[in-house]
């Protein structure tokens, strides 16, 4: 709880998304906007979420659908790339997700200097992309082997897009993956990417992991924030930030700005 305190520099942060135009090679990408037009988005969302007050942002290839287990390279370097572009921008700490790839993510903090990852790092699940099966401990011995012990481990343990193949209870797969793989949070999910975690199950994770920052990863909106925060240690929000509430629109300035005077209003600070 130390570690993710000292990152994040507050109690309860919330942590605003950057999702990035989809990458060159993916189905997606738009090849007429290229590089800059990736650049250009990510530098009005980037900055509107500063704008607002977020305590932290994740950059992340939401765009890249159908997400691959093995990510193409081009999609780690180009947001490397964008990153690099924006590192002069960059306020808070930052984060990076490559979906759904573990060790493309641990790649991608260290060239970047990214101050944590979120992923699915441990469980088995059928999903849409087939047979999901990540490895926590070759992943985070790729972390160290690349210098970046002090890069925070967010382990999303309710998978989006997929069902776990483990029939255990979801608090006991995260006090399991806590007690097995040493993450440095825990991440609840909802279904799919704009989804929200039902509450009872950020409430029966953290019953069980008193001492381990949990957080919402998907789904918590303006009406709910204040809920979640009484329960959670934190929370990643990105669908309910965007113009008409639309994941894949860009930020709009008021809706976050309305968001973080609500977390402001729960957390007792101005």
């Amino acid at each position: 709880m130390e570690r993710f305190r000292q990152v994040f520099g507050t109690a309860r942060p919330v942590i605003g998304m950057v999702h990035l135009g989809a990458m060159p090679g993916a189905p997606l990408f738009d090849a007429g906007g290229g590089i800059e037009r990736l650049v250009a988005d990510a530098r009005a969302d980037l900055a509107a979420l500063q704008a607002a007050g977020f305590d932290a942002v994740m950059f992340g290839n939401e765009n890249d659908r159908p997400y691959e287990f093995d990510v193409d390279r081009a999609s780690t370097a180009t947001m490397a790339h964008i990153i690099g572009r924006l590192r002069g921008d960059i306020r808070v700490p930052f984060g990076v997700n490559v979906l759904w790839d573990p060790m493309s993510t641990i790649a991608l903090a260290a060239a970047t200097g990214a101050a944590f990852v979120r992923e699915i790092f441990t469980g088995t699940y059928a999903s849409d992309m087939g047979l999901w099966m990540p490895d926590a401990g070759r992943a985070m011995r790729y972390r160290d082997r690349l210098g970046r012990r002090d890069c925070l481990m967010l382990y999303n343990v309710s998978a989006e897009f997929a069902d776990s193949l483990d029939r255990r209870p979801l608090p006991d797969r995260a006090r399991s993956a806590v007690f097995s793989s040493i993450p440095d949070a825990v991440l609840v999910s909802g279904q799919i990417t704009g989804e929200a975690a039902a509450l009872s199950d950020l409430e029966a994770v953290k019953a069980v992991l008193p001492h381990v920052p949990v957080m919402a990863n998907t789904g918590v909106k303006h009406d709910t924030v204040a809920d979640v925060l009484r329960v959670a240690d934190g929370c990643v929000v990105g669908s309910a930030l965007k113009v008409d509430g639309n994941t894949w629109n860009p930020v709009d300035p008021a809706r976050a700005a309305d968001f973080m005077a609500r977390v402001r209003a729960v957390r007792g600070t101005s």
